[in-house]
């Protein structure tokens, strides 16, 4: 599914704006946003822990200009699950809040219409969702909870009540959080295209269309020179002297496809650049690449996981404050937007399917319970993920998820995990790495996490493990170290970190100050420095963000680098001048 672009031959009407909304069919409607989740745009808890559905509606007139060309309404994300109704009719269903969906209404709005649109969305979580949610709240009732003497009773007063626990750690933001589109495309166009560029300048691009034609490429360099051209759906060009994708501090080059068919035209962005595993080193361009940079939540106040463009910015230019060059899009994937931006400002990305939380907490084997429904939809996701953003050179390796449940049932993860990384390689056609990032967990068990192309692995020693003796956490961390250096593959810490509230200091570092945060890190790297296969750090998190309440949260996760409004901690002036020595 392609980008939405506006050019001589497509037109795009850009939906974003103040629209109607409403929590419960019956009540009033009130003003709401779009682009942005619906649960901190009032100040009322209704609004704040709403589960279900909720419906948005607007209008929309199609331009009498637009009668000679095919029509589609395309949502970039609703989160988690829609339907779409045009005058009072479905339209169409999707399930996958963070990847986009789209209709033909050619058909449906007629050139000059003005027409009724009506979006259902619904945010629960379950068994079959991704991101997992927990059916029952079976990890927070039980004999031991007072008032409430069983898992039984814990289900009927969750079901009374209409909660809704998340089993992940972020708060469960929701509604159309990003643009909405109509856009128009000649009757014959192009529907989908795929680059793969080689180092040695030879680029292969394979173009889709609807309807039949002569396809024509032209490869145009930075400054718009044609540098190669060809005609053919499935064509190799060559570059003469290529200039290659770097990540930042490099140049991060890029080129453009632009491709017609008929009247069509669409122009794909893309760089030339390698990406290998080869022993324990990770290659960029055949050189061996570090991954340093804090892995980050799309969350802002107010907007909650809504596209915020200004805020991307920002934080890609905090990133190259940093001396950052890469994160993960922990734990989804992200607005295309910020793809693209990364592809102009050097920024690694490592890519993450919404499976978070798979088996965390169950009492049974979750491959057993969930699998059977979750594994066909899992795929859909990835595949869905790949499809989207296989043409961005920043996006060197796949992530299927995060923080599953490897070591109870160690047979039954791998079984369900490793058809997944199959399907990604065969999906991707740059036959990018593939990775699972693992939890804090018994790893010598851990049959699948070994078996990635890439070692992920979320580590808390000295926080939620051997909590504030560091040198305890160092003695554990160094023995699982150990354990990973006879695995011999590439390893990146892919998570680590200390809740820190901003100001709170002490003349000994102690836990939540911001001075035990500093110590935290430094012991880590400590550990780290030893091993020359461990060739990433990814500390959690960029940025303080919202979460559930709980007993452990106070206004949010806080273990980030900077707080939720990005002001930085001290903890970024030690990553800045840590990660400036990695500058090459």
């Amino acid at each position: 599914m392609l980008y939405p672009q506006s050019n001589a031959s497509r037109t795009v009407m850009d939906l974003s704006g103040v629209w109607d909304f409403r929590l419960h069919p019956g009540d009033a409607w009130q003003t709401i946003a779009v682009p942005a989740s619906y649960n901190d745009q009032k100040a009322d808890p209704a609004f704040r822990n709403h589960v279900g559905s909720v419906w948005y509606r607007t209008r929309v007139t199609v331009p009498r200009l637009w009668a000679s060309q095919r029509r589609f309404l395309r949502f970039d994300a609703v989160t988690h699950t829609a339907r779409v109704f045009v005058n009072g009719r479905l339209l169409c269903e999707h399930k996958g809040g963070f990847l986009p969906f789209e209709a033909d209404v050619t058909n449906v709005i007629a050139p000059g219409e003005t027409a009724e649109l009506l979006v259902e969305v619904d945010n629960t979580i379950n068994h079959r969702s991704l991101p997992i949610g927990n059916e029952g709240a079976i990890a927070f009732f039980g004999s031991d909870n007072p008032g409430i003497p069983s898992v039984e009773a814990g289900k009927r007063w969750q079901a009374e009540r209409g909660i809704n626990l998340p089993n992940f750690d972020f708060f469960n933001y929701a509604g159309i959080i990003r643009p909405v589109r109509l856009y128009t495309v000649p009757e014959r166009h192009i529907t989908d295209v795929t680059v793969t560029a080689q180092v040695d300048g030879r680029v292969h691009c394979t173009v889709q269309t609807a309807g039949d034609g002569e396809v024509h490429i032209a490869l145009k360099d930075a400054a718009g020179n044609t540098v190669a051209e060809g005609t053919g759906a499935d064509c190799t060009l060559q570059i003469a002297q290529p200039h290659l994708w770097e990540p930042w501090p490099g140049v991060p080059y890029l080129y453009t496809a632009e491709i017609t068919f008929g009247d069509d035209q669409y122009d794909q962005t893309f760089g030339i650049r390698s990406v290998e595993v080869k022993g324990t080193q990770f290659l960029i361009n055949g050189k061996p690449f570090h991954f340093h940079g804090p892995c980050k939540h799309e969350d802002s106040n107010i907007h909650g996981r809504g596209l915020d463009q200004v805020l991307n910015v920002a934080d890609i230019g905090l990133f190259h404050w940093l001396n950052a060059n890469a994160f993960r899009t922990s734990h989804y994937p992200y607005a295309e937007e910020m793809y693209a931006l990364c592809d102009r400002e050097g920024i690694v990305i490592i890519d993450e399917t919404p499976a978070v939380g798979i088996g965390a907490g169950a009492a049974h084997n979750p491959y057993a319970e969930w699998g059977p429904e979750l594994a066909p939809y899992h795929a859909q996701m990835l595949t869905a993920m790949i499809q989207r953003d296989k043409n961005h050179p920043c996006v060197v390796m796949w992530s299927l998820g995060n923080e599953p449940d490897t070591e109870h049932f160690p047979q039954s993860a791998y079984d369900y995990w490793m058809p997944l990384y199959r399907l990604a390689h065969q999906l991707d056609p740059q036959n990018r790495p593939v990775t699972l990032v693992g939890c804090q967990n018994d790893y010598t068990r851990d049959l699948i996490i070994p078996a990635m192309d890439v070692v992920c692995i979320n580590r808390y020693y000295g926080w939620y493990n051997l909590s504030g003796d560091l040198e305890a956490a160092k003695y554990a961390f160094r023995m699982e170290l150990d354990w990973w250096d006879q695995v011999g593959k590439p390893v990146i810490l892919s998570e680590y970190g200390a809740d820190t509230i901003n100001g709170l200091h002490g003349a000994v570092a102690e836990m939540f100050t911001e001075e035990f945060q500093i110590d935290y890190y430094t012991a880590m790297h400590e550990c780290l420095d030893e091993r020359p296969y461990v060739i990433g750090e990814l500390p959690w998190n960029y940025a303080d963000f919202g979460t559930q309440p709980s007993p452990m949260r106070s206004g949010g996760n806080r273990k980030g680098l900077f707080t939720r409004d990005r002001k930085p901690k001290m903890a970024a002036h030690y990553f800045r001048q840590r990660w400036s020595s990695f500058r090459k």
